[in-house]
């Protein structure tokens, strides 16, 4: 049985899940660099962190109910299943990086007076996880069904 979308789709949802997760657990919690919406109080910011919290975890364990479908059904490709978690990865950085960090304005990467170093390697490696996440996607795309290990 064939399930591509499936892997693929999987892996984004636990991608977009397992970044958003470091991001709200290193740079909002331990490192207090921000929070998810710095435009308002400290409070606010404590509330917008803990639903992004949230958010973060209903993609990851979608991805994962996904995932062990995939295995129940010997659908699993695991190289497949990596590409969409390098794509949800660098798809979700690369949009926070620009979206929420230049376009709205709602929080940066942290608050210094030359934020370029940290802006530049935010997207760099957003952009490196969309291009390798790209690649496995695309070499993926047409191969042959390889039932799932143990």
């Amino acid at each position: 049985m064939e399930r591509s979308g499936q892997n693929l789709w999987s892996g984004v949802l636990f991608g977009i899940g397992l970044v958003a997760f470091i991001d709200e657990a290193v740079f909002h919690q331990l490192l207090h660099w921000h929070h998810f919406y710095d435009l308002g109080t400290p409070a606010a910011g404590l509330v917008s962190d803990g639903l992004f919290h949230a958010f973060s975890w209903f993609a990851t364990i979608a991805g994962l109910f996904l995932l062990a479908d995939l295995r129940r059904w010997g659908a699993l490709r695991w190289p497949r299943w990596a590409g969409g978690v390098l794509l949800g990865a660098g798809a979700f950085q690369l949009y926070d990086g620009t979206v929420q960090h230049k376009l709205l304005g709602i929080h940066q990467i942290r608050y210094v007076d030359d934020i370029l170093p940290y802006d530049l390697t935010w997207n760099i490696a957003a952009v490196a996880m969309l291009a390798a996440g790209a690649v496995l996607t695309v070499r993926t795309r047409r191969a042959p069904h390889a039932r799932a290990s143990s």
